[in-house]
């Protein structure tokens, strides 16, 4: 476990030492960066020791060992600009083995019109663009009080008629610390080499073409957080969770979340991020009830506020069983 750890802070280490020579903005594939989960937007994205469902193959693969038989979750996120981004996974616990999940996030937009220099009012045609990520995950309880995820992921991106593919990891620790119910969790997210646009081949001239974009970076971000829970009595409960963040492509971000939950059925989430651009405050409310045959129903929605720009929102539907 030591050997672990020690590992996965170099990595984390690594990856803040390359933020700061990094400039802000240069990293591709940024819908790898738009977080999943409504629960987890409604607390401010302080996730990385709270997250333990399916969405925690986003967040901290780590997480996915709280599953103890199978889930199943969609989020749909009402993006900016008329852009919107949906997300499924499924995970299932096997004995003695650990926990497996599959995933898979799209993206989408509307058709644009095609401009050009000596056409500024356009030229009839039109385009759209799309972005993927299909995961596989697995995620081991290794001690009682320590776990270790893993995920591979395919990420592919098209803008018209260029695309661009590439392979990414991330990488996942959970420590509950036994101090109550005190946990650590860490994780280094879309680790991989350069992506890099490029279009079928074709003629000009007689001769074969391509075209190639600049090779650019994944969005890797290293995330270290903690979470308490604070029990009031046996119907009532206060998570809170704090989380500080290092991507390749932007200065060191935070988040504080919280959520109040009773009976295990209903709850009430809030979140605040700093040092973000635009993204603040954060809302949000879920509940889980039974369908019978040891199947329950889960239903999270989260507000965010985007200052200048337009709010968002996000729903969750899920089914533990």
């Amino acid at each position: 476990m030591k050997k672990i750890i020690t590992i996965l802070l170099i990595l984390g280490l690594t990856g803040l030492a390359s933020a700061e020579v990094s400039n802000v903005g240069s990293a591709g594939a940024q819908f790898l960066k738009i977080g999943v989960g409504s629960r987890y937007q409604a607390m401010g994205e302080a996730s990385v020791a709270t997250a333990g469902d399916v969405y925690a193959m986003y967040w901290n693969p780590a997480g996915l060992t709280a599953i103890e038989n199978g889930q199943v979750s969609f989020t749909r996120v009402n993006w900016l600009l008329d852009i919107d981004l949906n997300y499924i996974g499924f995970a299932k616990y096997f004995e003695d083995v650990g926990v497996f999940g599959v995933s898979a996030t799209v993206l989408s937009m509307g058709e644009q019109e095609v401009t050009r220099a000596d056409e500024p009012d356009g030229t009839g045609e039109r385009f759209d663009a799309s972005s993927y990520a299909i995961g596989l995950t697995f995620a081991r309880q290794l001690t009682s009080r320590f776990s270790f995820g893993v995920t591979a992921k395919y990420v592919g991106e098209r803008i018209w008629e260029e695309k661009a593919s590439g392979v990414a990891f991330d990488f996942g620790t959970l420590l509950h610390t036994g101090f109550k119910s005190l946990r650590f969790g860490m994780s280094i997210s879309n680790m991989g080499p350069e992506m890099q646009f490029s279009s079928s081949e074709f003629n000009s001239d007689g001769n074969s073409a391509q075209y190639k974009t600049t090779p650019f970076e994944m969005p890797m971000v290293f995330r270290v957080g903690i979470a308490y829970d604070f029990e009031f009595n046996r119907q009532s409960m206060l998570t809170m969770a704090m989380e500080m963040k290092h991507p390749n492509d932007q200065l060191q971000q935070g988040s504080l979340g919280a959520e109040y939950g009773f009976e295990e059925k209903y709850f009430v989430r809030g979140g605040y991020k700093f040092n973000y651009d635009e993204e603040k405050l954060s809302l949000g409310a879920g509940i889980i009830t039974s369908l019978g045959n040891d199947v329950s129903l889960m239903v999270d929605y989260s507000w965010q506020d985007f200052g200048r720009l337009n709010d968002t929102q996000k729903f969750s539907l899920g089914f533990i069983f």
